[in-house]
């Protein structure tokens, strides 16, 4: 019975190891993409809206795996503060205090499994808002968490 116990443990330790196979898991090492060159994308840089109506936020996003998560920031740059992704920049007004500046932080959803997405989301921007320099920042999270922003410099007459 000794005999067959000793013969037993190398076969069952010969199945262990035969089951781990090498099959590891992609490690995620790219950044999602917001892509905003396709013709109908909005806002790009120096894109201007009208306040009191509403505009269509459109662009392409894409990863490697899988998407995560969006957001948007839009708020006022009436003290010429940047964090502009963009390689051109815009006609700038005078710096000037802010009284009723427009202010968006909003969560888009993206369905889950997807590389790529088209986003097409309606954005309002209220009558009463400032006219001025803005930004329109756009955060995009992928899966395992990479993230990309791009910064816009935008007008709001």
């Amino acid at each position: 019975m000794n005999t067959l116990k000793l013969l037993a443990l190398p076969l069952v330790m010969l199945l262990l190891l035969a089951g781990c196979g090498n099959d590891q898991e992609e490690i995620d090492e790219v950044y999602p993409e917001i892509i905003l060159t396709a013709p109908d994308a909005f806002p790009v840089q120096c894109s201007a809206l009208a306040s009191g109506e509403t505009f269509t936020f459109r662009a392409l996003l894409q990863d490697n795996i899988e998407l995560g998560s969006l957001s948007v920031d839009i708020h006022h740059n009436f003290d010429h503060h940047t964090h502009s992704t963009e390689p051109t920049d815009c006609d700038m007004e005078p710096v000037k205090t802010p009284e009723n500046p427009f202010l968006l932080i909003r969560d888009f959803p993206i369905p889950a499994g997807q590389r790529a997405y088209e986003v097409s989301f309606d954005i309002a921007v209220p009558a009463d808002v400032d006219p001025g320099d803005y930004h329109f920042m756009i955060r995009l999270t992928d899966k395992t968490g990479w993230q990309s922003i791009r910064g816009l410099s935008i007008k709001i007459n």
